[in-house]
């Protein structure tokens, strides 16, 4: 596994922004998130040691713009030569999630036609509104791995028009944090049954530190979030 960020800083964008773990710690160390620059690892995927070999050895999956939003408005100028360094780096996998699956089109390689084979984008939604607005965008693109991040989950969703063989999993959780909101499992446990209906892989990635079960309410500690979901033993691998 390796990071990438070109970039870095993000705008908040909708509902599931209000928390951002990303300006809350930049807001600790009194930085200013909504700043967007180029960090010094622009080039990092196409960076070579002394002997000319690859830093980021071959095979690994590259999480790309974690710190940032790869359709951020900023980032217009630089992004062609982003996606320049993916289509080098065939024996890499970049897998980046955004809330601006609209701006897709925006510096695109004229070459991508129907996706790269090494790229997978990871759509977040957090409501039912965000849901159909951006699901519904997501479907007509070429993209050939698609994903679908509900984090944090805000309410119900019904997402079950817009599961097909495209979308290879979709991944659910909550809020880290004080006075977050909170995440319920029944909301959980229905997009879980959504995904089996539709054979689309599920995985339950973290509750949220206000986690509602059986209508009783618990604060759950930061580093207990993912261990808590991994014990619930939901996730389903499509067949």
């Amino acid at each position: 596994m390796a990071v990438w960020n070109p970039w870095r800083g993000c705008h908040k964008k909708s509902e599931g922004c209000a928390n951002c773990y990303i300006h809350r710690a930049d807001a600790r160390k009194g930085i200013d998130t909504d700043k967007i620059y180029k960090t010094e690892e622009f080039y990092k995927p196409i960076e070579k040691d002394k002997k000319g070999n690859y830093k980021i050895k071959s095979g690994q999956t590259v999480f790309l713009c974690f710190n940032s939003d790869f359709f951020v408005e900023e980032a217009d100028d630089w992004r062609k030569e982003a996606w320049e360094m993916m289509k080098i780096r065939e024996d890499l996998h970049f897998l980046f999630l955004t809330k601006r699956i609209e701006r897709f089109p925006i510096g695109l390689p004229e070459d991508f036609q129907d996706g790269y084979n090494n790229v997978t984008i990871c759509t977040t939604i957090e409501n039912q509104n965000r849901a159909d607005e951006r699901l519904s965008v997501l479907k007509t693109l070429p993209i050939k791995h698609k994903m679908i991040t509900i984090q944090p989950m805000l309410e119900k969703i019904n997402i079950l028009d817009f599961l097909d063989d495209t979308i290879e999993c979709v991944v659910v959780g909550g809020e880290s944090g004080s006075n977050v909101r909170p995440l319920d499992y029944e909301w959980v446990l229905d997009i879980r049954e959504q995904c089996i209906k539709k054979n689309v892989s599920f995985e339950f990635r973290q509750l949220g530190s206000i986690f509602i079960k059986d209508g009783n309410t618990y604060k759950v500690s930061r580093q207990n979030l993912c261990a808590q979901a991994r014990k619930a033993t939901i996730n389903y691998s499509r067949m």
